[in-house]
């Protein structure tokens, strides 16, 4: 029987058909974490800017308690960010392993790094436009909605992108405690079954995937920009 072009590239991989699997369960994960990232660290960080000093809403001790909290999540290793939550991941999602098992922890780890960005490209919008609109009795609701989130699109566009290609690095450590996806068998057979060529093609998607994502998240931001 004659070979395919990659089986005869990478002879020690027997189930092609799994690796397909684990693509898609990577895409799954990144996907679903990646959404709920943007929904919730999307106004964690507009609340980040808000309240800090001298801005619309200044607060300094509710500033200080968010940015305490989001320090302490952006501080903790990934991999023991999801032992530490298996009980909650569980009580969420109703088990600690596979695709569902990895969504939560990777929010949870994903999100207050999102929301510090989000806080740094609403920094970078020129106070002159908001004090136009504050002029014009636009409310704080108003001027986050039709001037801050407009103007700082390119940077949040870019925050998105760069979240996304951490969520990557985060599937992949996962994978070393039954998370599933391209790092569940980059671990099992790369690593604990020393077949190098199981890791040779999970990092080579992985690396395609972080490229595809990078090129799309320039093309958006480049777009934003113009505009």
């Amino acid at each position: 029987m004659t070979l395919s072009p990659l089986q005869s590239l990478f002879p020690n991989i027997d189930d092609w058909g799994e690796l397909g699997r684990a693509c898609i369960d990577t895409l799954l994960m990144l996907g679903g974490s990646l959404t709920l990232t943007v929904l919730i660290g999307l106004p964690l960080g507009v609340l980040l800017y808000l309240t800090g000093k001298g801005q619309l809403r200044a607060m300094p001790r509710l500033y200080g308690s968010i940015s305490l909290l989001v320090n302490v999540l952006r501080s903790v290793p990934f991999i023991i960010l999801m032992i530490v939550l298996m009980p909650v991941t569980y009580a969420l999602v109703g088990t600690k392993l596979g695709v569902r098992g990895a969504i939560p922890p990777l929010v949870i780890g994903a999100a207050p790094f999102f929301a510090r960005l989000v806080e740094t490209a609403l920094r970078e919008v020129q106070k002159g436009v908001i004090e136009a609109a504050q002029a014009m009795g636009a409310s704080t609701w108003q001027i986050v909605r039709h001037v801050l989130l407009p103007e700082a699109r390119a940077g949040i566009a870019a925050g998105i992108t760069v979240t996304a290609i951490a969520l990557v690095g985060y599937t992949a450590m996962g994978g070393a405690i039954g998370s599933g996806g391209l790092g569940d068998l980059a671990y099992r057979y790369g690593y604990l079954s020393y077949e190098s060529d199981y890791m040779v093609v999970t990092v080579a998607l992985l690396v395609v995937l972080v490229q595809l994502l990078q090129m799309l998240g320039d093309r958006i931001v480049a777009r934003y920009k113009r505009h």
